[in-house]
């Protein structure tokens, strides 16, 4: 049974440039080349063949300029029995005229079916051609279904996960040991490390820790702010500015690879989400949780889904007054026990809701369902465990 995973024309596949899409196919992919004739079409990449077979896996590597033509193009000399389109609805009209045998599932990360998005009509286009939505969070489901109310029968959640091997928690022997070398890498052996990673614009809301830092200093003279990621240039330099009066306690490292992410977590103290706009559910909440770090969020978009408020991390109401940002991490550093309760919890809940084994079951239910109702094709029985990931680390240390 052939399935073809189409990623969006941003990133490649694997996720040699990080992108939470990419990430996802690099933990679902091993699952299914077990199960089918798997083929991932992502974007071409320097560091990268256009054309590969590795572990199972035929990956086709097509040019950014006419991405989804030339996908369509390749599309009309295969014969999928399912396509999964990652998060570009648009594209799903092109891509059933190009393979009009094949299912489709549509998967969306965010609000692509507002307004700003799709026109009605486009809309409707598309729900006549998808056999069924996955949706990364029910803050997204709920967004759809709104403005297009029947669609509500073939939209299901499926979370990410995470590769539980590239995080052991920070109470293990090896989470100690990663911990200490990279705080020692980044001269933050003695301090209490407060941890943004993602993309920096005003939506993600750094500027507000940074504001945040006179007054966690205040009490926190060892408090150092670490900045993990890159975005648009001017929103830079103007956090650069804004963090000279407190340079000495805020650290910029720029775009990290991903499979260095886990030990950025690994280091810190507490990571904090400082989310200004509601959020489809980013995956740094698995990420954190997976190695058992303190986590701060705030209640936009589909974060409480995951985060639950003194259970698994602390949710902030007020989310655009530094102060409410000062409080919770104040919180983090002067109540171990608390913190502790809260970061077991985040690392069960992972381990039993959310590793790529559990969005590969979800996802092949899904499939399951499209084409049994279909065609009566069924799938081999479930795998219990996730492949082996690790030539995935292998290609990254490459």
């Amino acid at each position: 049974m052939k399935l073809a995973l189409i990623c969006t024309e941003k990133l490649p596949v694997p996720a040699v440039h990080g992108g939470s899409i990419p990430m996802m196919i690099d933990g679902i992919s091993p699952f299914f080349s077990s199960r089918y004739e798997l083929t991932v079409f992502s974007i071409e990449d320097p560091a990268l063949p256009k054309e590969e077979m590795r572990n199972g896996v035929n990956y086709i590597r097509l040019p950014r300029t006419h991405y989804r033509e030339a996908v369509a193009n390749e599309l009309r000399e295969a014969s999928f029995d399912l396509i999964h389109v990652f998060n570009r609805p648009l594209n799903v009209p092109l891509y059933k005229k190009a393979s009009p045998n094949s299912q489709v599932v549509l998967s969306l990360h965010n609000e692509m079916f507002s307004e700003k998005k799709l026109t009605f009509a486009q809309g409707k286009e598309v729900l006549e051609h998808v056999s069924m939505i996955t949706t990364a969070s029910a803050f997204i489901k709920q967004s759809v279904i709104e403005r297009f109310p029947e669609a509500e029968d073939i939209i299901k959640v499926v979370y990410s996960g995470v590769d539980l091997a590239s995080y052991p928690p920070v109470w293990s022997k090896k989470g100690k040991d990663i911990r200490n070398e990279y705080r020692k890498r980044y001269g933050v052996e003695d301090k209490n490390v407060i941890l943004f990673a993602g993309r920096l614009s005003p939506a993600k809301g750094p500027h507000l820790l940074i504001h945040s830092m006179r007054r966690i200093l205040q009490k926190h003279k060892d408090a150092v702010l670490i900045i993990a990621g890159d975005g648009m240039t001017q929103y830079m330099e103007y956090l650069h500015k804004l963090a000279l009066p407190c340079k000495e306690h805020v650290i910029f490292t720029k775009f990290i690879p991903p499979h260095e992410m886990p030990n950025l977590f690994l280091m810190a103290d507490v990571f904090v989400c400082s989310s200004q706009q509601n959020e489809p559910l980013a995956r740094v909440y698995y990420e954190a949780m997976a190695a058992g770090t303190p986590l701060i969020t705030t209640n936009c978009g589909g974060n409480t889904e995951v985060v639950k408020h003194e259970e698994n991390g602390l949710v902030i109401e007020h989310c655009q007054k530094p102060s409410a940002f000062v409080h919770a991490i104040d919180i983090v550093f002067l109540q171990p026990s608390l913190v502790k309760k809260m970061t077991r919890r985040a690392r069960h809940r992972v381990e039993t809701s959310f590793t790529f084994l559990h969005t590969a079951k979800r996802l092949d239910a899904v499939y399951q369902s499209v084409l049994n109702k279909a065609n009566g094709k069924s799938m081999p029985p479930p795998l219990l465990q996730l492949p082996d990931l690790s030539f995935l680390k292998r290609l990254f240390a490459n």
